[in-house]
């Protein structure tokens, strides 16, 4: 084992992102351009076997939970084989999927069969109209499908439902979510609108806060607090019923930067920070020109030395990263 990875703020950092794909089968409003966004070649890709080893030497610092995203992450193909060589690593304690759900249910049974253990879903809308207004796809039936395939899997819990949160649209979605949670053993979860968005749509005005998500659910079915787990993102809530619960993820009005202990690979296999650095450090050039782990792990503990302590989303002259959400990894 080695020392554990730390950034220059005392953070230990436990946690990677990896997207294994740009390209994605939704055009969601918040995340991509309507007319999509050039994909990268196939062999600009990060190969399953250099995100192993990368897994494998941030393993071995310490970071042992790996979320798989995208893009969409089910669009790469056989990705069960990378879950499976990922599964095998000792030092990955956590390996789960962020994904769009459009095909889960046909690829659900290969991933827990590869060690698959968790699976986040993102799902904006539950009225087949609105979904499409927000994805620009009608697919809606698809991804209740996938969801339902991923709950019969016991061994994938919890299943969380990741629901983007957009002032004069998710207002008449948010009780329709509360009484999903409710029948199924989902944690949906709110997250409020980020400044990644393809169109460079994105304004202050377009964020609904949690605040008024949290009170629109609270006078249908009242709320109580869990809390919030360290380095967790979410503000936990459970219904006083019993009947479940629901998370809320609130980058802009409550930030939670303090405790962040999460990178980001992305899937040419540049090192990210923050969501939103404005810089990014290159693993896949010294990956294929023949480094060593040491050499790797050099390149590494100087890119997260200098991780940002917060984003500046809140300050004056903020500057959004000239990615979108879908090129850096949901």
């Amino acid at each position: 084992m080695r020392a554990p990875l730390v950034d220059g703020h005392g953070r230990e950092i436990g946690d990677v992102r990896i997207s294994v794909t740009d390209r994605c089968n939704f055009r969601c409003q918040y995340c991509m351009p309507a007319e999509g966004l050039p994909w990268l070649d196939r062999s600009e890709l990060l190969s399953y076997e250099e995100i192993a080893r990368l897994v494998a030497l941030l393993g071995s610092m310490g970071v042992h939970d790996v979320r798989l995203t995208g893009g969409e992450p089910l669009a790469r193909r056989d990705l069960w084989r990378l879950v499976e060589l990922l599964a095998a690593d000792a030092n990955v304690h956590d390996l789960s999927l962020t994904t769009n759900g459009y095909l889960l249910a046909r690829q659900v049974g290969g991933l827990v069969a590869a060690g698959l253990r968790r699976v986040n879903v993102s799902l904006d809308a539950l009225a087949p109209d609105r979904f499409f207004q927000l994805t620009r796809r009608r697919a809606l039936p698809q991804v209740l499908e996938g969801l339902a395939a991923a709950e019969a899997f016991e061994q994938l819990r919890p299943i969380k439902v990741n629901v983007v949160a957009l002032r004069d649209f998710t207002e008449d979605e948010v009780v329709r979510f509360a009484e999903f949670a409710r029948r199924h053993p989902y944690e949906v979860r709110f997250i409020e609108f980020m400044p990644l968005d393809g169109d460079r749509a994105w304004s202050r005005e377009r964020v609904l806060p949690n605040a008024e998500v949290r009170a629109l659910i609270d006078a249908a079915y009242p709320l109580e607090p869990i809390g919030r787990e360290r380095h967790g993102t979410a503000r936990r809530w459970r219904f006083a019923d019993g009947a479940g619960e629901i998370g809320f993820i609130s980058p802009v009005s409550e930030p939670f930067c303090g405790d962040c202990n999460r990178i980001r690979v992305t899937a040419e296999g540049k090192l990210r920070t923050c969501l939103f650095s404005l810089h990014e450090t290159d693993l896949r050039a010294p990956l294929r020109a023949g480094a060593s782990d040491d050499e790797l792990e050099a390149i590494v503990r100087e890119a997260v030395w200098a991780k940002e302590l917060k984003h500046h989303v809140n300050d004056a002259g903020f500057v959004q990263p000239a990615r979108t959400m879908s090129q850096i990894g949901g």
